[in-house]
């Protein structure tokens, strides 16, 4: 035994042994993969092994001791990945993918967030590589100079193929078409390993890269027949009431619905949102059932949702990886058919998530980032410009526009891991010992009060009464990492169903001439924005290639998708593969033919919204004779 494990091949079987054991541990520990039987979890023990035969099996290949150090490296850059992973998904409960790395010029922001997510328990996933370099050291001096058969290397080689085969097999049986058809990375990770997954991720990126260049007009034919087949009919009560006024358009980062009367220590946490939702004199409706349906773009995708009507993608975000896409989006509709100003007003700089450049595809005419801004230190925290003056300095920006304008107002403040100053803090934190959670209540009422403060300001200025407001959260800010801290604050196991349920985030809107209508409990999403918006402005969302429907309309789909292709509605929800009954949340265990066919209307749905962005059919389409496509060149920001 001694003699083995001072050789190179004792040495590889150690290095084998400590990848499969960490990797199965940090599984475990770090990530929340849903395994649901003995197979899912038998999977999940065994799939490491595979990747450590096949990617540390390259390394036998070099000569001498020189496949100690192809080893060593080899398992160094494999921890470093999943190390990675481990970080990115405490966030966002996400694994990183090919299209997430290109987004590493947002990185610059993130410095405050990314030292947050990092543990002291972090410090015990080196302690393996340390005494490997050691055990290297130690050992070397007793292996062979010589390089191995080939045959070893390649039967090492084989050996991983042939239980890939055998774990895609038993994959298979569990989950069927597992590679053809989802939209969750959890469950390849859950199957095949995150190892794996990276390879597979390579595979879509490579696969959606192409789909461009070989995309034509006919694939548009299928997208179109889907979305007309979709569309409803405006309220006639609604339509065109608020031709030509103004819309400003308010983004409450990280915000969860459940906030909305939250009270921490007997305190609300946000009174003003409080008194638009139940004081009838503030005109708004309340859609209490309103859901965000973003996915690794978080942000950039409710951006993108919210003037689009199309999906984000399944991978990173469109923002950054579709930029020079063509698009049809609400900016540019309400120019052409209505002569509006476009602004977007936001205190970070512009290149983040590519915005100066997405921006001139949507047709905005002004850009006011960070540059337009005080961004003295004292005004400054996390990601940007408090909120506080970022209202202030942007109301003499607002008031110049040309009216009719579409204004749209992005907070920055409320963001993971939710830094708060002292002087700005007018709420304790809460006591999870979860400090991110602790703190979220903490700038949650500091928007509160930014709102308050910039709603005084338009009533001043004579905006408000004569513009189309409305606020909305853009996604989630408290991951399903939290859920032991959540579980206490709302008296409630956060289980899966409850977790799906907390997707919900405000959406607020005033109209003008329209007497609110309190609390709407109509199951909604992100994507229903835009035909509601142009049917009160009076111009049919028929001529878009667009999936969602009027909020408004008797003929609203209210079935909520999820980008990882599970959904809400009012009566039945299905969440991570099980499904529920929404109201008395008991698991149903023999689904309904409904139930199926709606689960393959919403895959359907978040395939062709992915066409449209892979394909960039959007340059196929006409949507009426004054169509005129948007011009990027036409577009300018900065002073």
């Amino acid at each position: 035994m001694r003699k083995f494990l001072t050789s190179k091949s004792g040495f590889f079987s150690v290095i084998v042994l400590c990848f499969w054991i960490k990797t199965y541990i940090i599984y475990q520990v770090e990530f929340d993969l849903g395994v649901q039987n003995i197979l899912q979890q038998f999977l999940l023990f065994f799939n490491p092994l595979n990747s450590a035969l096949i990617f540390l099996g390259v390394a036998l290949f070099a000569k001498g001791r020189k496949a100690g150090v192809w080893l060593l490296t080899i398992y160094t850059t494999l921890n470093a990945l999943l190390y990675a992973n481990v970080v990115f998904y405490r966030f966002n409960s996400d694994f990183i993918t090919i299209p997430t790395l290109t987004q590493t010029s947002n990185f610059t922001s993130l410095g405050g967030s990314i030292a947050d997510l990092v543990a002291w328990h972090d410090l015990f996933y080196i302690i393996d590589l340390i005494l490997l370099f050691a055990f290297f050291v130690l050992t070397k001096a007793h292996w062979s100079t010589e390089r191995l058969p080939i045959k070893k290397p390649l039967l090492v080689l084989a050996s991983g193929a042939i239980l890939f085969t055998v774990n895609l097999g038993l994959a298979e049986i569990d989950r069927p078409q597992l590679l053809k058809r989802t939209f969750d990375r959890n469950y390849i990770v859950k199957y095949l390993g995150a190892y794996n997954f990276m390879i597979y991720d390579a595979v879509q990126s490579f696969n959606s890269s192409k789909q461009r260049v070989l995309a034509s007009s006919d694939d548009l034919t299928e997208v179109e027949n889907y979305t007309k087949s979709k569309y409803a009919e405006p309220n006639p009560d609604y339509f065109g009431v608020a031709a030509g006024k103004n819309i400003i358009k308010i983004h409450l980062e990280s915000f969860q619905s459940f906030l909305i009367d939250y009270k921490l220590n007997g305190e609300e946490v946000t009174p003003f949102i409080n008194s638009l939702v139940h004081d009838s004199e503030q005109n708004f409706t309340y859609f209490d059932n309103f859901f965000h349906q973003t996915e690794q773009g978080k942000t950039a995708d409710a951006e993108l949702i919210m003037d689009n009507s199309l999906y984000g993608l399944p991978q990173g975000s469109a923002f950054v990886t579709k930029g020079n896409n063509t698009y049809q989006a609400l900016p540019a509709i309400l120019q052409q058919q209505q002569g509006y100003t476009n602004a977007v007003f936001h205190g970070d700089y512009k290149s983040f998530w590519n915005r100066d450049e997405i921006y001139k595809q949507f047709g905005i005419d002004e850009f006011y980032d960070a540059s337009y801004y005080d961004m003295d230190d004292d005004k400054v925290i996390g990601y940007g410009l408090k909120d506080k003056p970022f209202f202030a300095e942007s109301m003499p920006y607002l008031e110049s526009l040309p009216q009719p304008f579409y204004a749209h107002m992005i907070t920055l403040t409320h963001h993971h891991p939710y830094l708060i100053d002292d002087e700005d803090a007018t709420i304790g934190p809460a006591t999870t010992g979860d400090a991110s959670v602790d703190r979220y209540f903490q700038t949650a009422r500091y928007l509160d009060e930014s709102l308050e403060q910039f709603f005084n300001d338009l009533k001043a200025s004579g905006l408000y009464d004569d513009s189309v407001i409305f606020l909305y959260g853009d996604h989630y800010g408290v991951s399903t990492n939290h859920n032991r801290a959540m579980s206490e604050l709302l008296g409630e196991e956060v289980t899966k169903l409850k977790s799906a349920e907390l997707q919900r985030v405000p959406f607020l809107i005033k109209i003008p001439g329209i007497e609110g209508g309190g609390i709407n409990h109509e199951y909604a999403g992100q994507m229903d924005v835009v035909p509601t918006l142009l049917h009160l402005l009076g111009i049919e969302a028929r001529d878009y290639i667009q999936f969602g429907t009027d909020l408004f309309s008797e003929e609203h789909q209210d079935f909520v998708p999820f980008r990882n292709g599970d959904f809400m509605t009012e009566r039945f929800s299905r969440v991570d593969g099980v499904y529920y009954d929404t109201q008395t949340k008991e698991v149903i265990e023999e689904p309904t033919e409904e139930m199926e066919e709606l689960r393959e209307n919403v895959m359907q749905e978040l395939e062709l919204s992915d066409r449209v962005l892979y394909g960039d059919l959007l340059r196929f389409y006409t949507p009426n004779q004054n169509w005129t496509p948007v011009d990027p060149k036409n577009y300018r920001y900065g002073q």
